[in-house]
């Protein structure tokens, strides 16, 4: 309790400041219609010629502050009737110079775009935005505190867009369904429009956007005087059917080569009232989302994948609070996988990794007054594992039961962007298998100009019925404050967890048992100057210390540096030092391992991506305080952008490592480390063309090899450091993975909400305990290897059911 109370008194110390005087909303009356403009792009519909006009743009970059010229300038008129809420926009410009490179929908590319952001609770923390490009491209996205920008969330809407001799024009229809609002009779509405010149790397908003100051939503401006609206029923429907045909050379009896899945499901929207919203898939295929990058892994800790399923990342702000949602958990990336039924005289014949997902629901929204409210439910399926018994007999072993995962928040939205939470999640599964809970409470408190901070987190998680880790009970905090906008900042942050705290079941975490403070400071200029349009630096020093006995662990400092240059290319410099540290982790057996003293340099370039032609890269350089060890990393990237349809990127990624020390095997209870050299090379190839705005197809080739290749072995002693290994020979220790994946991908939306999809796939992974040298002969090696071949088609479509009402009518 000292440590939590000696940190809340130094964050709270640092948010005692006189508020900033805030610039003045820019406002903009709504004005109801009775009559509907037709969305095509041409601006003479007779509805619009009374419409009020915003104006006078302000640029976020490159040159903070500034009001649009007249050649470019930004012309927007809002109109509303009982169903729909509707935007025209006249941008200037030489039309000539309009930008409008084709990508798929929910990308932006290179192209300008104009954009309408939505604050319909007024609370300056959450919105909904909805642009459209010079290409007729629509990209949408949810904003919050918490989640920033996420572009997973898709709504179904109307545009179109026309290029002139004046530069381009754009119209939108966002009906109320895709948006969520109280129900008073008056309503003021938070609203910015933001337009890109992609050609000249111009930004600007409506109403202001200050770099200065934190945060993005509760710098909107205004949309006064929307009478009279209300919800529609919010009810849609999105069957699919799909068939999946894969094979894989398992040349194994009694196992199918080539196997062929037909699969139907569906996903169902519905709006509960004006605030909250169902979602449920049942039986979800995900045969076609994106393959993981997989690594060699030779850390003590899992590896952290991205989530590709758009269920599990459309709208999932709130849930991700207190960052205790890793949703691979469900069906991908299981916590719990039990051996127990398998004899150490059985061979398995197939074991699978991933669980079916049988539903998911969610319940999402917020009042009036702010309280969100969150709901979330997935069933997956009993995994089995085959095996075969020493006589030839195979059976089943249940190697994962039937699991329920549930999460509930509440998320209350407080003045000048401030919020306090609670949310629990928890982890169900049927017979003798352990049960998981996890419980938090959140808060982040914001002075009047958002420039000073306070916030905080409160964990407990507790674990039940599992032999192993018993029934236990486990705490956890995190502590912040500082200032966080202005030219500097500071932020002072303190974490602390006990030896029992576990949120693993349902979330990402490597360890527990620590108490961590940090401290960062910053100094930003964003205004330009004669050979720069901005610099941001930092320095943030890490220390930490063990809970029990209170040990030390590491102590680091990491300065860097970051200038956008006038010709728009930029430059990073980071550093990283770290001091002597005590590691617990890396020998696996608990020991303490004396990590050396390390530092590492890195330069990152990043090229002005609006060319046709454009490439960047960095070097990193990392020198370690033991047996001389060294570590480099030349990465390079090019895209070729063929013409607005057709484009190409290639990344070149190098790692070699010498001489490095860490954990190798363990020889009984012995930790033994070895000194090692590494190579590690990824090339990621990428292509697409589209076709339309509304059908393309995309091709993505990677092929990662990394390698081990042991030198010397080394005893771990009492003390934390190494002694010459005098054991038995130790054999297959050393290292060599491959995986090379193929994902093409053709993307057909013949209907607004509706898509044909196919996709082909091949994976192919090699993990050997020997090493063969040379990049090519790994590159034939896995080629030449068992592969993984499949074929998905799927075709989903959008019902509205007030659109089946109106064709009955």
């Amino acid at each position: 309790m000292k440590l939590f109370f000696t940190g809340l008194v130094i964050a709270l110390s640092v948010t005692i400041s006189a508020a900033q005087n805030a610039q003045p909303k820019k406002k903009l009356v709504a004005q109801r219609t009775s009559e509907s403009p037709k969305i095509d792009g041409n601006l003479d519909d007779a509805v619009w010629a009374k419409a009020a006009v915003a104006t006078d743009f302000i640029e976020l970059k490159p040159v903070p502050g500034r009001v649009e010229t007249k050649e470019g300038a930004t012309e927007i008129k809002i109109l509303y009737d009982d169903h729909a809420i509707y935007l025209s926009a006249r941008m200037y410009d030489n039309p000539d110079s309009v930008v409008r490179e084709l990508v798929a929908r929910d990308q932006i590319g290179n192209a300008d775009f104009i954009g309408i952001v939505f604050d319909t609770f007024l609370d300056g923390v959450n919105g909904n935005g909805f642009f459209v490009t010079a290409a007729g491209v629509q990209f949408d996205a949810k904003y919050s505190l918490i989640g920033d920008e996420d572009p997973n969330w898709n709504a179904v809407w109307e545009s179109s867009v026309k290029i002139d001799g004046k530069g381009w024009t754009a119209e939108m229809k966002i009906p109320y369904s895709a948006l969520r609002f109280s129900s008073k009779e008056i309503q003021n509405w938070g609203m910015n429009v933001t337009r890109k010149r992609t050609g000249k790397n111009v930004q600007t908003f409506w109403n202001y956007v200050d770099p200065k100051i934190n945060g993005f939503i509760n710098q909107s401006g205004i949309l006064e005087g929307l009478q009279n609206i209300k919800a529609p029923l919010r009810l849609s429907f999105s069957p699919y059917v799909s068939t999946l045909i894969s094979n894989y050379p398992y040349n194994t009896p009694g196992v199918k080569n080539t196997q062929a899945a037909f699969n139907g499901g569906m996903d169902v929207k519905y709006g509960i009232n004006q605030s909250f919203t169902l979602d449920m898939t049942l039986v979800p295929d995900f045969g076609q989302v994106q393959s993981d990058y997989r690594v060699l892994n030779l850390t003590p800790f899992e590896v952290k994948f991205n989530e590709n399923r758009q269920f599990f990342t459309e709208g999932t702000e709130l849930f991700n609070k207190g960052d205790l949602f890793y949703s691979k958990r469900i069906g991908s990336i299981p916590s719990y996988f039990d051996n127990s039924g398998i004899k150490s005289t059985d061979k398995v014949i197939k074991s699978p990794q991933e669980g079916k997902v049988l539903n998911a629901t969610k319940i999402s929204g917020r009042t009036a007054k702010g309280l969100g409210i969150g709901l979330f439910n997935a069933v997956t399926n009993k995994m089995f594992t085959v095996v075969e018994d020493a006589t030839g007999t195979r059976r089943n072993v249940e190697s994962q039961p039937l699991t329920n995962y549930n999460i509930f928040v509440l998320d209350q939205s407080l003045k000048n962007n401030s919020s306090i939470s609670v949310i629990n999640t928890n982890v169900l599964r049927q017979g003798s298998a352990y049960d998981a809970n996890v419980s938090a409470a959140l808060f982040n408190i914001s002075n009047k100009s958002n420039e000073y901070f306070v916030s905080g987190e409160g964990k407990m998680s507790y674990v039940t019925s599992d032999p192993v880790k018993k029934n236990r009970n486990g705490y956890s905090y995190e502590l912040e404050g500082g200032k966080k906008s202005g030219t500097f900042t500071v932020v002072y942050e303190q974490e602390f967890s006990d030896t029992r705290f576990d949120p693993s079941d349902m979330g990402f975490y490597t360890n527990n048992n620590f108490f961590d403070q940090s401290v960062n400071f910053g100094y930003n200029i964003y205004k330009p100057g004669k050979w720069y349009n901005q610099i941001q630096a930092w320095t943030e020093i890490e220390y930490s210390r063990r809970y029990k006995p209170g040990d030390f662990q590491s102590l680091g400092i990491f300065p860097g540096v970051y200038i956008q240059y006038k010709n728009f290319w930029s430059t990073e410099l980071i550093g990283n030092f770290l001091a002597e540290s005590n590691d617990f982790y890396e020998s696996r057996n608990g020991q303490v391992y004396k990590a050396p003293s390390s530092y590492r340099v890195a330069v990152y370039v990043n090229p002005n991506r609006t060319k046709a032609y454009n490439f960047g890269g960095n070097i990193v350089r990392e020198k370690r305080d033991l047996m001389d060890g060294v570590s480099y990393n030349f990465y390079f990237f090019q895209n070729l952008r063929v013409s607005d349809k057709l484009a190409f990127g290639l990344d070149l990624n190098f790692q070699p490592s010498y001489n490095f020390v860490n954990w190798v095997a363990l020889n009984g209870n012995q930790s033994v480390f070895s000194r090692y050299d590494r190579n590690t090379v990824e090339n990621t190839m990428d292509a697409k063309y589209s076709f339309t705005n509304k059908m393309g197809i995309s091709l993505g080739v990677r092929h990662y090899w990394s390698d081990r290749r042991n030198k010397d072995f080394y005893s771990l002693n009492a003390s934390g450091r190494l002694d010459p290994y005098n054991g038995a020979v130790l054999k297959d220790v050393d290292r060599n993975y491959n995986v090379f994946n193929i994902d093409l991908v053709y993307i057909w939306q013949f209907s607004p909400g509706s898509e044909l999809s196919i996709t082909y796939k091949n994976a192919a992974e090699t993990n050997e305990r020997f090493y063969t040298k040379r990049y090519g002969r790994n590159f034939d090696h896995v080629l030449s290897g068992p592969q993984n071949n499949s074929l998905s088609i799927k075709v989903l479509y959008y019902v509205d059911y007030l659109n089946l009402v109106k064709k009955k009518k």
